[in-house]
C-alpha cells in the first residue's frame, strides 16, 4: 500500500488488482503475466480451455485465475481443502500448480497431452526423498551429492512423462518472472506519459 500504483511493477497494490479484474491497462503481476507470455508464445490456445489453478495466493493464483479469464479460458481455483483434488485437476486442459508442496502434482492429477505449469519452487535436503523423485536421474544424482539439496516444483517429474507441454524447475517460469518485472518496468514508464497499452 505504500507504494505508488503507477510505480507498482510486482503488479500487486489494490489499484492494479482492480485494474486486472475489469480488464483495464495496469500493472500484472510478474509470475502470472509470464507463464501467460510463455503460452502464448508456444502458441498453446487459451479460450475455450478447461484451465485449473492449484493455490489461491495473492501473487500467483488469484491473479492467474483472472489473467486465464480475461484469456476465455475456464478457470477452476482449488487449494489443500478442495475435494478430489486429483480429479478436479484431470479436467484440465491447462494446469498451473502454485501450492508450494513438493512433487505434490503426480500422474493422477493430469489429463494425458494436458499442459503443465509448474509454479512451485520447493528444496529437497532429504536423500529418501531425492530418490523418490529422482532414482536412476545420474546428473541430478551427482548434483545433489555435491551441493547436498535439489530444486524441485510442485509438480513430480513423471508428470512430464504425460504432458502435452510443461515447464521445468528450474528453468522454467522462473526466468519469465525476471523478464516480465522489466516488461512491467517499461509499461509502468509509457503508463506514466499517457501512452496507449493494450490490456495485460
Amino acid at each position: 500500500m505504500a507504494v505508488d500504483p503507477a510505480k507498482d511493477v510486482d503488479g500487486f497494490h489494490p489499484m492494479n488488482v482492480g485494474f486486472l479484474s475489469t480488464q483495464r491497462p495496469g500493472l500484472v503481476p510478474c509470475t502470472p503475466g509470464g507463464i501467460m507470455e510463455i503460452l502464448r508464445r508456444s502458441n498453446i490456445p487459451v479460450a475455450g480451455q478447461e484451465a485449473v489453478v492449484v493455490g489461491r495466493s495473492d501473487i500467483v493464483g488469484k491473479p492467474m485465475a483472472m489473467l486465464l479469464l480475461n484469456g476465455n479460458a475456464t478457470v477452476t481455483v482449488c487449494h489443500s481443502k478442495t475435494r478430489d483434488l486429483p480429479a478436479v485437476c484431470r479436467r484440465a486442459d491447462i494446469l498451473v500448480a502454485a501450492i508450494g508442496r513438493a512433487g505434490m502434482i503426480t500422474t493422477d492429477f493430469v489429463r494425458p497431452g494436458a499442459t503443465v505449469i509448474d509454479v512451485g519452487m520447493n528444496k529437497i535436503t532429504d536423500y529418501g526423498e531425492f530418490h523418490r523423485f529422482f532414482k536412476g536421474n545420474e546428473k541430478r544424482e551427482q548434483a545433489f551429492a555435491k551441493n547436498g539439496s535439489t530444486l524441485i516444483g510442485d509438480v513430480d517429474p513423471a508428470v512430464f512423462e504425460i504432458a502435452g507441454a510443461y515447464t521445468p524447475v528450474p528453468g522454467g517460469v522462473g526466468p519469465l518472472t525476471i523478464a516480465m518485472l522489466m516488461a512491467n518496468t517499461v509499461r509502468a514508464a509509457k503508463l506514466r506519459r499517457g501512452a496507449a497499452i493494450s490490456v495485460a
